[in-house]
């Protein structure tokens, strides 16, 4: 058994290399930064079953619902299908979802997704039956069907089983056809409404900008105003489509803008540090004390010719060791000398993210840290 004392609040997490954020003033398009409000997508959600599965569907007695299902669709096929109960392991129900785009017509194609409902193991090589996909209105939007690709595997022997990726669930590309469009007519519109991908303040005066830029000298008057840090609403200028006009100023250049942040995801043990981040001049001390308890039990034989009996004895072996712990001084007046800072100190990676939460606590790091 080994307990470990960190120093510093230093914690051991798993962790992946540090990954340097954009740097701040890198032009970006507008329609990398922002979007149109009336172009959204909508979601879309079904339930159906998938066949041809090799004896990896739902169990029937633990998934009433899919047996249910599965008479349900062969009565509609007009096969009677009453009396006794159904044993086969070759269906599987599952959930269908998908996002219908904007502006798409009637026949247009989209991908689907197809999750397990049931205690079924693998969908590899199943068929998805004809199923209707709904929007939150309840309203029929598109039809889904076809072979289910799944990149997961999972193999069983009698005393062992593997298991790569997830075999329940799976896509079908181009597998859902629109029946339905959604109504979103902008060709009598007269203002766009952008939407900021990241809401910051700057960005949407600097998008405004750049827009005012050119509609003023393309037709002579300033069409943009910023409501807020995310809202952009332009004003469509006559004698010009919504989609030409919105070609052409969805292609300009701004420099987008956005708070420090400091980004932590403990599970993945991922960081990501911004380019605006700084630290105040602060000392760290890191190092680790680690203690090995080991329980050897001993057994204790009684003497010859005696009444004893063999007991066992209790012995523990405790080794403390302590590796070179180091005091450095880390100052970051930008991104380059704080990363090269961390990686001066010698810290393995598993100690930069209690590093960087011990900065914040002792209030040394200008930036947001964010845990995730």
């Amino acid at each position: 058994m080994i307990v470990r004392f960190l120093t510093a609040a230093l914690l051991s997490i798993a962790l992946l290399p540090i990954a340097l954020a954009t740097p701040a003033g890198a032009a970006s398009r507008i329609k990398d930064v922002a979007m149109l409000q009336a172009a959204r997508d909508n979601q879309l959600v079904g339930y159906g079953l998938v066949i041809g599965l090799q004896g990896s569907g739902d169990s029937l007695r633990n998934a009433p619902f899919t047996e249910q299902s599965m008479r349900a669709m062969l009565e509609n096929l007009g096969i009677a299908s009453e009396g006794g109960r159904a044993r086969a392991k070759n269906v599987a129900a599952v959930i269908v979802t998908a996002n219908l785009p904007p502006f798409v017509q009637s026949g247009a194609r989209i991908d689907i997704n197809v999750s397990s409902l049931g205690d079924a193991t693998s969908l590899a090589g199943g068929t998805l039956v004809m199923t209707p996909l709904r929007a939150a209105d309840g309203d029929i939007y598109a039809v889904a069907q076809g072979s289910v690709i799944v990149s997961g595997f999972s193999a069983q022997g009698q005393a062992e089983q593997l298991t790569q990726g997830v075999p329940t669930a799976g896509r079908v590309p181009n597998g859902a056809i629109i029946e339905r469009k959604v109504e979103a007519s902008l060709s009598d519109t007269a203002t766009l409404v952008l939407q900021l991908r990241n809401a910051d303040f700057s960005t949407a005066v600097r998008v405004a900008d750049a827009i005012n830029a050119y509609t003023g000298s393309r037709f002579g008057q300033r069409l943009a105003v910023e409501e807020d840090s995310r809202t952009i609403r332009i004003q469509r200028p006559k004698g010009i489509s919504f989609a030409r006009f919105y070609a052409e100023i969805e292609n300009l250049m701004v420099e987008s803008d956005g708070p420090a942040r400091v980004v932590v995801d403990e599970r993945t043990g991922t960081v990501v540090i911004g380019n605006d981040v700084r630290i105040s001049r602060v000392a760290i001390s890191h190092g680790a004390l680690t203690v090995r308890i080991t329980e050897m039990p001993r057994i204790v034989q009684p003497e010859p010719f005696s009444r004893g009996e063999t007991a066992v004895e209790p012995f523990t072996q405790i080794v403390a060791d302590q590796p070179d712990a180091k005091v450095a001084v880390l100052d970051g007046p930008d991104l380059q000398t704080l990363v090269s800072g961390l990686n001066r100190l010698g810290v393995k990676p598993d100690g930069i993210i209690a590093i960087l939460q011990g900065i914040k606590s002792a209030g040394a790091l200008q930036a947001e840290l964010v845990l995730q």
